[in-house]
Formats: structure tokens, C-alpha cells, sequence
């Protein structure tokens, strides 16, 4: 099957990710305190990623942004750790190697910022997201790293770049 484009975020798209991460979130029963469905940046991605050492792709098939996933240095940490940020994908981009092909961009996104570590935070009952975060690398940590705000996402993995 054939990937969509894949593109860094423009400011156009800032209601279209919103949408398909809110859509996600709630289609996957995430509660709407302490994950990414409260951030203030999902109103403002394109904004958001403008910051030093940040990058987000979203996936764009038919005019239709249909996921998305980006890179920023890790919140609240003292150390030279980036976050794998607002990874979600609509249905109809599941299942298409999608998923594999945006980590890959993404690592080489933070390999080129020079960070040393890559984090993530995910829901327990999110197995399909785990074991492609496996797949790609990364591995179970016994906690959080940072201060994130998704106090209510209780798996931990950490990749070393």
C-alpha cells in the first residue's frame, strides 16, 4: 500500500490535527485530564513546533490530514531528552506501515537535533502503539521521565538515540 505524504505541519493545518488527536483520543476511551487531550497546544501545533529543536509531520492523503507525530525536547527534564509528541492516527491510516515510517522520520529528526534519548507516554491498553514502539526501538522504563502534564498516561519508554 502506498504512504501518503508525509510533510512538516503548516499553520493551515493546526484545526485538522486537532481534530483527528481529539478524535483519536476519545475513540480510545483517554481520559480528557492529564493526557495530550488537554494540552493547549493542540490548538496551536504548527505554533507549538516552531520551537527550538522541535519538528511534527502530519500524514495527508486526498487533501485529508489523517495523523500526525513530532519531536521536542523533553518538559521539565534536566537532560539532553527529546519526547516523541502527539503520535495518533485516524483508522483509515492504520495497519499501512504509517506508524513505522513517521517514528523513523522522527528519530532521524532528533538524531539531527543531537539529542541522546528519545521518551514516550502512552496508555496502558494502547498494545498495538507499544509493540510498534518496540519494534522501532524502544523499551519499557520503570517511570517517568520529566514533567509532562499527562499524568494520567502510565507507560514509560525510552529509546537511546
Amino acid at each position: 500500500m502506498d504512504i501518503p505524504l508525509i510533510r512538516p505541519i503548516e499553520k493551515k493545518d493546526n484545526p485538522h490535527i486537532a481534530a483527528v488527536i481529539r478524535s483519536v483520543l476519545i475513540d480510545f476511551g483517554v481520559p480528557k485530564k492529564g493526557t495530550a487531550y488537554a494540552d493547549a497546544a493542540l490548538d496551536a501545533m504548527f505554533e507549538t513546533y516552531q520551537e527550538e529543536r522541535s519538528a511534527y509531520f502530519v500524514v495527508e492523503e486526498d487533501g485529508k490530514i489523517i495523523g500526525g507525530a513530532g519531536v521536542a525536547p523533553l518538559a521539565n527534564y534536566n537532560g539532553n531528552v527529546c519526547e516523541l509528541q502527539k503520535m495518533y492516527y485516524l483508522p483509515e491510516a492504520r495497519k499501512r506501515g504509517i506508524g513505522t515510517h513517521m517514528i523513523n522520520l522522527c528519530l532521524i529528526k532528533a538524531r539531527e537535533f543531537n539529542f541522546d534519548q528519545c521518551y514516550l507516554e502512552t496508555m496502558p491498553y494502547m498494545t498495538a502503539a507499544q509493540k510498534l514502539y518496540e519494534r522501532s526501538g524502544f523499551r519499557f522504563i520503570d517511570g517517568p521521565m520529566g514533567d509532562t502534564g499527562h499524568y494520567s498516561c502510565p507507560v514509560h519508554m525510552l529509546i537511546d538515540l
